[in-house]
C-alpha cells in the first residue's frame, strides 16, 4: 500500500514540474508574472525533494531579464553618397584598367601588323620628334574628290557684212562656223589634308583642246593639268604658308575665282589678258592668311558668294612667266604680289580692296602674217618673236568687291605696260595697257524655286594679247547681260547676251585682209553646270 502510494505521488510531482516549467517559460517568452509557486505534496514517512521545482526556482531566479535593444542608428546621407562615390570610383578604376589592357592588346596587334611581325629598332629623326600614329587617318579618308562640268551652246546673232568671223577668247564655240554644243569645262579635284604640315590641291580638266587637227575638226576633250601643288604649312593654325607648283598666279579677283562660282560665262579680257595661258604657271609663293581670314575666305565660298578661296591676306612668289601649258623660255623668273583685305560691316556686309602687281620678260610666240593686208608688204613673222630675250612686262591692279547680299559690286582696273604688236604689224614691241571691267548683281533667294542671280557686266581694254601669237594689239569693248539659275546646289543654268567688239585674233596671209580685225556682233548662250 505504502508503495502504491509513493508512486501514485510521484507522477503527481512530475505533473507539477512540468506545470512549473511551463510557467518560467510564459514568464520569460511572454513577460507575464507567474502565480505563487505550486508545492508539491511529499509522503511523510520519505520525504525526497524533487529535483525539477528545485532546479527551475533556481533558474528563474539566477535568469535575469534581458536588456532593451539598443535602436539601430540611422546612417547620415553624406556619408551614403560618400559610400556611393567610393563605389563608383573603384568602378571605373576597374573600367579604365579594363579598357587600357584592351587598348595595350589592340596596339600590339596594330604594331605586330605594321611591322609585319618584326620590328627592326631602325628610327629616323622624324620618328625622335614624334611617335607612330596608330589611330591616324588612311590616306583615303584624308583626300576629297569634286568637280564640275560646264555644257554649252551658243549662237552668233550678228556680225559686220565685211569683218572677220565671230570669235571670242573664251569660248571656242563662238566661230560663225559651226556653232553646236560644246564642254567648256569638266573638271575633277583631289584634294585634302595630308598632315598637319602639307595639304595637295590637284585638278584635272578633261575638256582641253589638242594641238592637231583631224580634217578641218579642232581635237578636243583631252585631258590636261590645271593645278597641281602642295601648301606647306610653317604652324599649326596655317597662318604661313608656301604654295609650291602648279597654281594660279594671284593677279586679279576675277582670274582667282574659280569659274565654278563666277556668275559671268567668261573672265573679262581686260584682267584675263594679262596673266599667263589659264591663269596658271609654276612657282613658288608665301602666303600670310590669320586664322579668322582663313574662316571668312572660306565662308565666302561656302555661302554661295562667289569669294575666290583662300589666297592669302598677303602673298609673293616668283614663277615661270610662260604659262601653264608652255615650257619656259628664258632664264628671267616672274614675281608677283597681292595684298588683300576683307572685312565685315555691322549690318553683315562683306567688302574686300585689293591692290596686286607683277614684273618680268615674256617670250612671245609668232605666226606668219601679211602686215595690214597689203600688197606691198611681204609674209612675214614679225620681229621680237620667240628667242630668248623677251619683252619685259610690269602690271598694277586696283580691286574692289562688294559681295552679294543681296545687291553685289565687283569692279577691277588696271594699268601697264606690256607686249604688243605695233602698229606697222612687223615687231612686237612693249606698249602700253590699261582697261577693266565693273559687274553689279543682285542674288535673290527663294523658297522652292532655288536661287536667281541676274547681271550685268562692261568691260573694255586697250593693250597687247601676250598670250596670242604676235601679241596682237587692240581695243575691246563688251557688254554682257545674263541671269544665273541655282536650282540645286548641284545644278546651275545661265543664259547671258553679249554686245562684243574686240580682236578676232585671226592671223592673215590674204592681200586685204589685215590680221586681228574686230569683231563686232553680239551673242547669244546658254551654259547648263553641274556640280558633284
Amino acid at each position: 500500500m505504502i508503495k502504491q502510494f509513493v508512486n501514485k505521488m510521484g507522477k503527481a510531482g512530475g505533473l507539477a514540474c512540468g506545470i512549473g516549467l511551463f510557467a518560467c517559460g510564459t514568464s520569460a517568452f511572454g513577460q507575464v508574472q507567474p502565480s505563487a509557486p505550486i508545492m508539491p505534496l511529499t509522503a511523510p514517512a520519505a520525504p525526497q525533494p524533487l529535483p525539477i521545482p528545485v532546479t527551475t526556482e533556481v533558474a528563474t531566479e539566477a535568469a535575469p531579464e534581458a536588456p532593451p535593444a539598443k535602436p539601430t542608428p540611422v546612417a547620415d546621407s553624406k556619408d551614403v553618397e560618400k559610400i556611393v562615390a567610393a563605389m563608383m570610383k573603384k568602378k571605373d578604376a576597374e573600367k579604365k584598367e579594363a579598357d587600357e589592357k584592351k587598348k595595350q592588346e589592340a596596339d600590339a596587334k596594330k604594331l605586330n601588323d605594321y611591322y609585319g611581325g618584326t620590328k627592326y629598332d631602325l628610327y629616323s629623326l622624324f620618328d625622335n620628334q614624334s611617335h607612330l600614329n596608330l589611330e591616324a587617318k588612311k590616306w583615303y579618308d584624308k583626300l576629297s574628290l569634286r568637280g564640275y562640268t560646264q555644257f554649252r551652246i551658243g549662237r552668233s546673232l550678228d556680225h559686220e557684212q565685211n569683218g572677220p568671223a565671230p570669235q571670242l577668247a573664251g569660248d571656242r564655240g563662238i566661230n560663225g562656223v559651226a556653232e553646236t554644243f560644246t564642254i567648256r569645262r569638266a573638271r575633277v579635284v583631289l584634294s585634302g589634308d595630308v598632315s598637319d604640315h602639307l595639304a595637295l590641291y590637284m585638278q584635272t580638266d578633261f575638256a582641253a583642246i589638242g594641238t592637231g587637227q583631224s580634217g578641218q575638226s579642232v581635237q578636243t576633250n583631252f585631258a590636261q593639268l590645271r593645278d597641281l601643288y602642295g601648301d606647306i604649312y610653317l604652324d599649326h593654325e596655317k597662318i604661313h604658308r608656301f604654295r609650291a607648283g602648279l597654281q594660279k598666279v594671284p593677279y586679279g579677283f576675277d582670274n582667282m575665282q574659280s569659274s565654278q562660282n563666277r556668275v559671268a560665262l567668261d573672265r573679262s579680257e581686260a584682267m584675263n589678258a594679262q596673266v599667263n595661258f589659264n591663269e596658271r604657271d609654276l612657282g613658288l609663293f608665301y602666303y600670310y592668311t590669320p586664322v579668322e581670314k582663313q574662316r571668312l575666305f572660306k565662308a565666302l565660298v561656302d555661302s554661295g558668294l562667289k569669294g575666290t578661296g583662300n589666297f592669302g591676306i598677303f602673298g609673293l612668289g616668283v614663277y615661270n612667266g610662260q604659262g601653264s601649258t608652255f615650257t619656259e623660255a628664258n632664264n628671267d623668273l616672274h614675281v608677283a604680289s597681292r595684298l588683300t583685305y576683307p572685312w565685315q560691316l555691322p549690318n553683315n556686309q562683306v567688302v574686300e580692296a585689293s591692290v596686286q602687281g607683277l614684273y618680268g620678260k615674256v617670250v612671245g610666240t609668232g605666226a606668219a602674217i601679211r602686215p595690214l593686208g597689203l600688197v606691198a608688204n611681204p609674209i612675214i613673222t614679225p620681229a621680237n618673236t620667240g628667242g630668248v630675250d623677251g619683252i619685259i612686262e610690269k602690271k598694277i591692279a586696283a580691286t574692289l568687291v562688294w559681295y552679294p547680299q543681296p545687291f553685289g559690286v565687283q569692279a577691277e582696273w588696271q594699268y601697264g605696260d606690256g607686249p604688243g604688236l605695233n602698229d606697222a604689224q612687223t615687231a612686237v614691241v612693249s606698249r602700253p595697257l590699261n582697261g577693266g571691267y565693273v559687274t553689279g548683281m543682285y542674288r535673290h533667294q527663294t523658297q522652292c524655286y532655288g536661287i536667281y542671280t541676274p547681271y550685268c557686266r562692261w568691260q573694255q581694254y586697250t593693250g597687247g594679247y601676250r598670250n596670242q601669237a604676235n601679241s596682237p594689239y587692240g581695243y575691246q569693248r563688251e557688254l554682257d547681260i545674263g541671269i544665273e539659275w541655282q536650282i540645286f546646289k548641284e545644278i546651275e543654268l545661265t543664259l547671258e547676251y553679249g554686245k562684243v567688239n574686240e580682236p578676232s585674233f585671226a592671223a592673215s596671209t590674204n592681200v586685204g585682209q589685215p590680221s586681228y580685225r574686230n569683231y563686232n556682233g553680239s551673242v547669244l548662250r546658254l551654259q547648263l553646270q553641274i556640280n558633284y
